[in-house]
């Protein structure tokens, strides 16, 4: 386990092409991804994918804390008991952030050679949602399981990387992408049986990384408490939010290129914080994009949802 303290403060400077964006975190991760915010913490959680690291930092003290996990972890999410549950590329394990033990629940049902967990949320029964990637990423060998009761499901929604699993404030939609595809899906959800159905198309983005108006494609989310759905837009240096039906109600600008996910926190839910990656972009890039890696955050207006906690 890591811990440290840091000190750098927010970059606040009107000039800036950017909205007003705060650098929550300036240490920079190789893939920062599934940003979490503990309530009865007051606490940010995170992982770095291919750092194979679960991050946590108290935004008032400024105290950071980090634990190696053996595996890349691919998303967390609250356990009901305390901890967390990461998806490991081995499968489902508990972390005690108390002690820092870590022990397994279940293996993986997949070739992990070839695939590992990713994004992923809790409903509001305490389902953990979780979906795979392919890595080959030559076909849609990806899926979306539903880890209730330690046991895994599959709910066969084909994707090649699994992204942006999120629900409406009512529990009645679930929203699921599909990053390669630039394809964001939506689903009617039955939050007593945990089934979807009715998939049908909520945002199709240009795929065509050759245009000037490429803007990226979709990566993690959330839903706000108005039920607007907040997309990263990997290698589109923007966040969007979005309407239940697929129109663009807002766009932020950011000083990464390549946000991957956002959560909403602190003490009236209102600061969006926006997870970030570094790993294998070029030095241009990273010159034209300083804060690629980091953790960034801005203020919005409309808050989001507490989160939920897995139930076992």
């Amino acid at each position: 386990m890591c811990f440290s303290v840091i000190s750098t403060p927010p970059m606040t400077d009107n000039s800036s092409p950017f909205e007003t964006i705060d650098t929550a975190f300036d240490q920079p991760m190789l893939l920062g991804e599934s940003p979490l915010w503990h309530a009865e913490e007051g606490a940010l959680y995170w992982i770095d994918i291919p750092g194979k690291a679960v991050h946590r930092l108290h935004p008032d003290s400024r105290q950071h804390q980090c634990w190696d996990m053996p595996q890349e972890p691919g998303s967390i999410v609250k356990h009901a008991q305390g901890g967390l549950v990461v998806a490991l590329r081995s499968g489902m394990s508990h972390l005690n952030t108390q002690t820092g033990a870590l022990t397994p629940m279940l293996d993986a049902p997949y070739d992990t050679t070839r695939i590992r967990f990713n994004d992923g949320r809790c409903d509001a029964s305490g389902r953990f949602w979780c979906g795979t990637i392919y890595e080959p990423r030559d076909r849609e060998a990806g899926t979306l399981y539903c880890f209730e009761r330690n046991r895994l499901r599959d709910a066969h929604h084909p994707v090649t990387t699994s992204n942006g699993v999120a629900f409406s404030p009512d529990q009645r939609l679930m929203y699921h992408a599909n990053t390669p595809a630039h394809r964001i899906n939506v689903y009617d959800y039955d939050l007593a049986t945990g089934a979807t159905s009715n998939c049908r198309l909520l945002l199709q983005f240009d795929a065509d990384k050759s245009s000037p108006d490429y803007g990226g494609r979709p990566d993690g989310a959330a839903v706000d408490s108005e039920g607007a759905y907040w997309c990263a837009m990997f290698e589109g240096a923007r966040v969007l939010r979005l309407s239940p039906h697929g129109e663009i109600l807002q766009e932020i600008r950011l000083p990464a290129r390549c946000p991957t996910m956002v959560a909403f926190g602190g003490t009236d839910l209102r600061t969006l914080y926006i997870t970030t990656g570094r790993n294998g972009r070029s030095d241009d890039e990273l010159s034209r994009y300083p804060l690629s890696g980091c953790v960034l955050s801005v203020r919005v207006e409309v808050p989001g949802r507490l989160e939920y906690s897995y139930r076992p």
